[in-house]
């Protein structure tokens, strides 16, 4: 949305900085209508280096996952049998591990 409005801003400043439109329409000055124009094109191109920096950042940003696990911890017996590896959960006794 920033790019766009950046752009669109652009374009209106360049059609009342570029153009001859009748000042009887808008009640405005040649000169006023060049200042409006300039103003425009000035924030359309802040809007656009804005957009682009937040772009930036924001494809910067890492995303972590934290997995909260209460209670006691699994307890998991390996052993290894051969060529193959036997896992299995050992129920903790007496509520201890």
């Amino acid at each position: 949305m920033g790019i766009g409005l950046g752009i669109f801003l652009l374009v209106v400043g360049a059609i009342f900085y570029f153009t001859n439109i009748d000042s009887s329409v808008l009640n405005l000055s040649s000169s006023t209508g060049n200042t409006i124009g300039i103003i425009l094109m000035v924030a359309g191109a802040l809007a656009i280096i804005l957009a682009l920096v937040l772009n930036a950042q924001r494809a910067r940003t890492q995303h972590t996952v934290v997995t909260e696990r209460r209670g006691a911890p699994d307890v998991v017996e390996r052993r290894v049998d051969g060529d193959e590896v036997v896992e299995r959960r050992v129920e903790p006794r007496d509520g201890t591990i």
